[in-house]
């Protein structure tokens, strides 16, 4: 092994365990990156080390680069997308969203599972940002659940579960990142978004399904309610009303980007204009409201550029030191062929998620894999949706899944942490079926991007 390979892996061993001594993310990378660069540094100049490093090429550089990602247009998406999530969680449609839909499926043996999951897509399509949905979703039917005598796993598990497909469905700022880190125009942000599309209402298809067999095999799972209220002309009504401005507002800022209206950009902004416009419609809209989700807005994009910056530090360095070489030769010298290397990145990527969250693995890991993946023919439209869905499990698998510090923070006490494991659990399992699905079977995630996009 040589010198540096040696000071790549010292790099990621050293990040890993600042981590787990409890640095903040955005400082262990930075700090690492500038440890390393000062390491190579005093290996080539004082030691003549046999290193292509130099100061100048790469700490030298760190200027140009961070205001390359300040001025980037594209950026100004995400604290737009964020507001525009923030603001929906606070304009009351899930609530009626919720209570409409519980009138029409709530009979139904699961059906106020399958409702979360209906009203968890529409989120998923609406907002975009996984903390919000998951706390609403769990704050809303976690207790309704067990007060009609749902298994306590399942009622968590559901909840936590679908909170976490916001992060795929467009428009999800996960989105974004990975087509400003891809850096070619064949996985834009609209691409993403289409290819995303199928597969994220395809694994809310899948939950409901489970939800359905599983409770008719397991009568006590997710039992029928006793007073079932009669279905009526009324009820279908109000389900339409509630459905009708999400639709509307997924319509404006999706229907805008794929028809070429608008950049990804400024259909942020029409999606955070519109989401304003439905808290007013349902006399959700106020300064307190407005300012605490500028707030929240402003932390949450702060919290992302910090990493930006810190992983910026740390990938200039590393390329400085050989790591884009290292990385190369150690997926080209897999003993398989492209499918076989996408599976393995896939593998890692899912790994990783244990100890990682989404931000770091799309800033570090996507920006020095993709490249060789797709020198090897890989179709980047496809490339990309698998990492996405494979980071979305990130969400749910301990001890790092923040999708599970959410649910647990409106759980009711009787909800332990492994009642919250063993719900989650399934959800998973579909969500690496549904990788698997999209692996095996690539139109699931090109097929529409490539209907939309063709002839430009």
């Amino acid at each position: 092994m040589g010198l540096e390979e040696l000071l790549v892996i010292g790099m990621f061993a050293g990040f890993m365990g600042l981590l787990l001594l409890g640095f903040p993310v955005a400082w262990a990378l930075a700090g690492i990156g500038f440890l390393f660069a000062i390491i190579g540094h005093v290996l080539v100049e004082t030691f003549n080390a046999d290193v292509w490093f130099t100061w100048g090429g790469t700490i030298g550089v760190l200027d140009r680069r961070l205001y390359g990602i300040v001025a980037n247009e594209l950026m100004v998406a995400l604290p737009l997308f964020i507001f525009m999530g923030i603001m929906l969680d606070r304009s009351g449609i899930a609530e009626r969203l919720m209570n409409s839909l519980v009138r029409v499926l709530g009979g139904l043996r699961g059906g106020y599972a399958v409702t979360v999951v209906i009203v968890g897509v529409l989120l998923a399509a609406s907002t975009g940002i996984v903390g919000a949905s998951v706390v609403l979703l769990g704050m809303l039917s976690i207790g309704p659940m067990l007060q009609a005598k749902y298994n306590k796993s399942l009622a968590v598990g559901t909840a936590c579960s679908v909170g976490t497909l916001g992060i795929l469905v467009p428009p999800s700022i996960m989105l974004v990142l990975m087509a400003d880190r891809l850096g070619t125009s064949e996985a834009s942000v609209g691409r993403l978004f289409m290819g995303a599309l199928i597969p994220g209402v395809m694994l809310g298809v899948m939950y409901i399904a489970y939800i359905v067999i599983a409770a008719y095999i397991k009568k006590d799972l997710a039992p029928a309610p006793e007073n079932r209220q009669p279905l009526n002309a009324r009820a279908l009504l109000e389900v339409l009303i509630a459905v009708l401005p999400p639709m509307a507002l997924i319509v404006a800022v999706l229907g805008s980007i794929f028809t070429g209206f608008a950049t990804t950009t400024e259909a942020s902004a029409v999606g955070a204009l519109g989401a304003m416009l439905l808290a007013l419609f349902n006399r959700r809209l106020s300064f307190d409201i407005v300012s605490k989700a500028l707030f929240q807005t402003t932390r949450t994009t702060a919290f992302i550029f910090g990493i930006f910056v810190g992983a910026t530090v740390f990938a200039v360095v590393l390329r400085g030191l050989g790591g884009d070489d290292v990385i190369r030769s150690a997926i080209t010298g897999l003993p398989f062929g492209p499918a076989g290397v996408v599976l393995t990145v896939m593998l890692v990527v899912f790994l990783l998620g244990f100890f990682l969250d989404w931000v770091e693995i799309t800033l570090i890991i996507l920006p020095l894999v993709a490249p060789v993946v797709f020198s090897l023919g890989v179709d980047p439209v496809w490339f990309a949706i698998l990492f996405a869905i494979c980071l979305q499990t990130s969400f749910l698998t301990p001890p790092v899944g923040f999708a599970l510090f959410y649910i647990k923070g409106v759980c009711p006490p009787e909800i332990s942490t492994l009642d919250i494991y063993k719900g989650v659990a399934p959800f998973v399992a579909l969500q690496l079926l549904g990788l698997f699905l999209v692996f095996f079977y690539e139109p699931l995630a090109t097929w529409l991007p490539a209907q939309i996009y063709s002839g430009r």
